[in-house]
């Protein structure tokens, strides 16, 4: 079996370097996308009543409409 390579100090300064730098950039990120996020689900849930409201009033409409034995 080969023995393990020493990896060079700088090379894992590096490597330790972009995680943080990563981390960092995903943090301020999901930061400022959560608040568009969040509207976008609020008017998505408004429009989502309106049109089930217009969708029950569709069907009662259309039920309504039936010819039916008690008329």
């Amino acid at each position: 079996m080969v023995p393990p390579v020493q990896v060079s100090p700088l090379i894992k300064f590096t490597r330790y370097s972009a995680l943080l730098v990563g981390m960092i950039y995903g943090k301020k990120r999901y930061d400022y996308l959560k608040p568009i996020a969040e509207e976008e689900r609020r008017v998505e849930a408004e429009e989502k009543k309106k049109r089930e409201e217009l969708e029950r009033i569709a069907k009662e409409l259309a039920e309504a409409s039936e010819d039916s034995i008690l008329k």
